[in-house]
């Protein structure tokens, strides 16, 4: 399939620090590519240079085939971005703050009042355009400037953090809409919430200290764990001597403890049969078996091991 978005070698610093080293990556059209990473990863300074709001200190970035640097007007059409927060004038009203990328992408008056009332009566914020934009909630800025974003017809929309500050009822309504357009326009995201990212993805990248550390599916990503399972035991009394006793066992991975329930990583069942063994004289309440998830693998204590 046709690449949407191309990085040959993209590097940012800052100063002696290097934000994103040497990334090199494609994304092909209409599909949709989540971003993950601790805070320090680079994360949202890649999303500003893959929508050309800041310039690589190296490399190049290709959108639909022309250079973003050479042809920034050209690509500035396709391509729009929704920071994390809101970069809105609060004196202005939220339809003013949405007109005035509209008038700068010379979109006609018709076709702008269209979009508007479209994507905002989509949105939830329709009840909402005429008040000033420093009194909205941060739920609801957010949403407008995803429809600040939408009315410029993009063809690729990067957006940094889709749901934050967001109740879940906002939360329903912008991804109902980007399931929608997910196929027609390329949509390139980074999200904390990684609940949501497992829900919406084709592929997911995962960033650490600047670089690609994991590239793929949610499916290929989650193999990397090697087949752990996460286990969870609930004790009548989980005291310190028994806690000890149970974190040695040799198949016990990444061991801790809420209250009286033992959780730990095992790379297989045996490992649960391990610690009841040890736990033979201690009352067991309740117990529960899964499988990983991207929280699970991002876990600063487990995770690094396969990222580094």
């Amino acid at each position: 399939m046709e690449a949407s978005v191309t990085l040959k070698k993209v590097g940012k610093l800052a100063g002696d620090r290097t934000i994103l080293a040497g990334m090199s990556f494609g994304v092909e059209r209409g599909s949709l590519v989540a971003i993950i990473g601790d805070n320090d990863s680079g994360k949202s300074t890649l999303l500003r240079v893959l929508a050309g709001f800041e310039k690589p200190d190296y490399g190049n970035i290709y959108v639909h085939g022309l250079d973003m640097v050479k042809r920034r007007a050209e690509t500035c059409r396709i391509i729009a971005y929704v920071p994390h927060e809101s970069d809105f004038d609060p004196w202005l009203t939220i339809e003013q703050n949405i007109r005035f990328i509209g008038l700068l992408h010379k979109i006609p008056t018709h076709k702008l009042d269209h979009r508007i009332s479209g994507y905002s009566e989509r949105l939830g914020i329709s009840e909402f355009l005429e008040e000033n934009t420093g009194g909205m909630s941060l739920g609801i800025q957010k949403r407008a400037l995803i429809v600040r974003a939408l009315v410029q017809e993009p063809q690729v929309l990067v957006i940094d953090e889709p749901t934050a500050f967001m109740d879940a009822d906002g939360s329903r309504m912008v991804w109902e809409l980007l399931m929608e357009m997910h196929g027609e326009r390329t949509i390139i995201y980074a999200s904390q919430n990684l609940r949501e990212v497992e829900l919406a993805n084709d592929r997911i990248l995962v960033l650490h200290h600047g670089h690609m550390a994991l590239d793929g599916t949610l499916e290929k990503l989650l193999a990397t764990t090697n087949n752990y399972h996460q286990f969870h035991i609930e004790f009548e009394k989980l005291n310190d001597d028994l806690y000890q006793k149970l974190a040695n066992v040799s198949t016990v991975v990444n061991p801790s403890r809420v209250g009286n329930t033992f959780h730990f990583y095992g790379r297989s069942r045996r490992a649960f049969f391990h610690v009841l063994k040890k736990a033979t004289d201690a009352v067991q309440l309740d117990f529960t078996v899964d499988t990983l998830g991207l929280n699970d693998l991002m876990d600063s204590k487990y995770a690094r091991k396969g990222m580094e």
